[in-house]
């Protein structure tokens, strides 16, 4: 199944893309997502645990995921 990836901010800098479509197979989870794009060039940047959200939608780790999901990894933001 295809997922897409949405990055942000320094993690796309950190990526060189702001979006990435990965295969991942059948009963992949959002956890599965994060290990496989910790495994690019760049990525060491990710904190241990980013938030996560499937669809604009906040997201646990355990989540499974669809053919045709975006998975967002969110960075840290601070604001007044």
């Amino acid at each position: 199944m295809t997922v897409t990836v949405l990055l942000f901010a320094s993690y796309a800098d950190a990526l060189g893309a702001d979006s990435l479509a990965l295969e991942m197979a059948s009963g992949s989870t959002v956890g599965d997502v994060l290990g496989h794009v910790r495994a690019l060039p760049g990525a060491g940047r990710l904190p241990a645990e980013p938030l996560m959200a499937v669809n604009e939608r906040y997201a646990k780790r355990d989540r499974l995921l669809a053919h045709g999901d975006e998975v967002a990894i969110i960075p840290p933001v601070a604001g007044g």
